[in-house]
């Protein structure tokens, strides 16, 4: 945001930048997508908002440790103990036995995430990294919109 003066008058003015990018496939699971996104994203202001959503309903965003690959591994284990496959009392089923399940899923994890963007970079911490939850079989491509505001 820049403040300029009109005869004493203070005018903020907020910038706004979007795109919408297309992840290629993954396999179900958790995966680290933080510097396929930096990659995309325009040169980035002093202070801001980055905000990324994800464009599904059986895929989710996510927040989480960025340096012990088996983090992931654990997470994507724990969520397909907690929502299972075939449950009886599923009536949404004619899209495949991973569908409902990813739906629930991508409900508890959330579809958008915003990060501070400080002194021009995404002010994470050390270890956090940006997730694609993946929890279809063959979910296809994931379109995420990255919308930048300062």
């Amino acid at each position: 945001m820049r403040a300029e003066n009109y005869s004493g008058l203070f005018v903020f003015i907020q910038m706004i930048w979007q795109k919408e990018v297309v992840l290629n496939e993954y396999p179900r699971g958790m995966h680290l997508v933080s510097h396929m996104l930096e990659r995309e994203l325009p040169a980035m202001p002093v202070s801001g908002l980055l905000n990324i959503f994800i464009k599904h309903t059986s895929a989710a965003i996510s927040l989480n440790e960025n340096a012990d690959p088996t983090v992931r591994t654990d997470l994507d284990n724990f969520f397909n103990r907690l929502v299972k496959e075939r449950e009886a009392w599923y009536n949404h089923t004619f899209e495949g036995d991973d569908d409902m399940p990813a739906h629930i899923k991508s409900t508890l994890i959330g579809t958008s995430l915003t990060i501070p963007v400080t002194n021009s970079r995404m002010n994470l911490g050390i270890w956090q990294g940006i997730y694609l939850c993946e929890f279809r079989d063959f979910g296809g491509p994931r379109k995420i919109v990255l919308t930048l505001i300062s």
